[in-house]
């Protein structure tokens, strides 16, 4: 794992960021000391994590690709990884990017867009972040 002066953890959402404006209002609420980027495939979910208390904010393929070799942990629906998936808004080179990224990456498992994971149909969306966000936790609390 890359040590950066402070841990730069990456979001990645879609449509409309709100998995992404969860996420980064739970890292908020602790005091942890990290910076937070947030790629959103299109300006609606970039602009809700920005809002939500990302410290940058971007959007589109390129944006995914740059953020990702500047990521220590990347945090995201498990669609990040698998091309075409949210409704066709990750391209093969985003997937590509966060899958080969030299960072922990934390992947939230939805079924939806035509990928069904088993195991997860009784999680729900709140249960599931709660658990990304203590995975989170204990990454930082190894943090040298």
């Amino acid at each position: 794992m890359k040590r950066n002066e402070k841990p730069v953890v990456l979001i990645v959402d879609a449509q409309g960021g709100g998995l992404g404006r969860q996420l980064i209002a739970g890292i908020r609420k602790e005091p942890e000391d990290v910076k937070i980027l947030a790629v959103g495939t299109n300006t609606a979910a970039a602009a809700a994590m920005l809002k939500a208390g990302a410290d940058e904010a971007a959007t589109g393929e390129n944006s995914v690709l740059v953020a990702s070799r500047k990521a220590d942990v990347i945090i995201g629906p498990v669609g990040m990884v698998i091309a075409d998936s949210m409704l066709g808004e990750i391209t093969p080179a985003m997937a590509q990017a966060v899958a080969q990224a030299d960072a922990v990456r934390i992947m939230i498992p939805f079924n939806s867009c035509d990928n069904y994971i088993a195991g997860v149909a009784d999680f729900n969306t709140a249960r599931l972040i709660q658990d990304a966000l203590g995975q989170l936790k204990k990454i930082l609390s190894n943090w040298d």
